[in-house]
């Protein structure tokens, strides 16, 4: 079955940016384990790789504090998920478990948002809308366990139970968030404009050929989706 069939963006997200381009790639068969050398590397590589770099002078994190206002987000209060890691590499990027630290790699050194989710949790496919605002979204508040909802007309990812990621890439659900024993993911690589399809292509690349060394039956499937062609 391929997980990534029915996976979609609605219209009125590409028509907010006509320049979105979202890369769904599934990988199945991970072999689980900490944070090791391999990942440490690769962390300790971004790091480096954006040292000195204030963040709004990054083009493509520049672009989505647009997106973000676009929608009616304020960036300065809820920072897209490449800001958010830019801002933390000065004082070192988290280190959590291998898989997730594969990710925030690529994402720091390529510049691009890039969520990891359990695919294994997910109800439906994957596909990213402008939300109603009665859709359920479960996250954590004050220590406890809550139900939230996205205000009317926020871009949100979401499956046939609920959102998984609000904001576009802001914050991820609990139910779909990696855990140490994840063996199905997706990975979700969001581009804007001034980012190519061949900077998007090389970041997918990249992460995929380090998830291909999480297990000798590692298998991994793409999906490019891109605005309609005009009429």
């Amino acid at each position: 079955m391929d997980d990534l069939a029915g996976a979609g963006v609605s219209e009125d997200v590409f028509a907010l940016r006509p320049d979105y381009r979202a890369l769904l790639i599934a990988v199945d068969g991970i072999v689980p384990g900490p944070s090791d050398a391999a990942s440490d590397a690769l962390l300790a590589a971004a790091e480096k790789a954006v040292a000195g770099v204030p963040v709004d002078q990054h083009p493509h994190a520049v672009a989505w504090r647009d997106a973000y206002r676009a929608f009616g987000a304020k960036p300065q209060r809820t920072r897209h998920s490449l800001e958010a890691l830019l801002r933390r590499a000065p004082a070192g990027l988290p280190r959590v478990n291998r898989l997730t630290d594969i990710y925030n790699a690529v994402s720091v050194s390529h510049g691009i948002p890039l969520g990891g989710e359990d695919l294994s949790r997910y109800v439906g496919p994957p596909r990213l809308i402008r939300a109603i605002g009665a859709e359920p979204f479960d996250t954590v508040a004050d220590g406890a366990d809550v139900i939230e909802h996205p205000e009317p007309g926020e871009v949100v990812w979401c499956d046939d139970a609920g959102v998984t990621c609000r904001r576009w890439n802001w914050r991820q659900g609990r139910r779909t968030r990696l855990r140490d024993d994840t063996t199905r993911a997706l990975f979700i690589l969001d581009a804007l404009a001034p980012l190519s399809d061949d900077a998007l292509t090389a970041a997918a690349d990249e992460l995929t050929g380090h998830l291909l060394r999480l297990g000798p039956d590692v298998r991994a499937t793409r999906r490019l989706l891109t605005p309609p062609a005009p009429a």
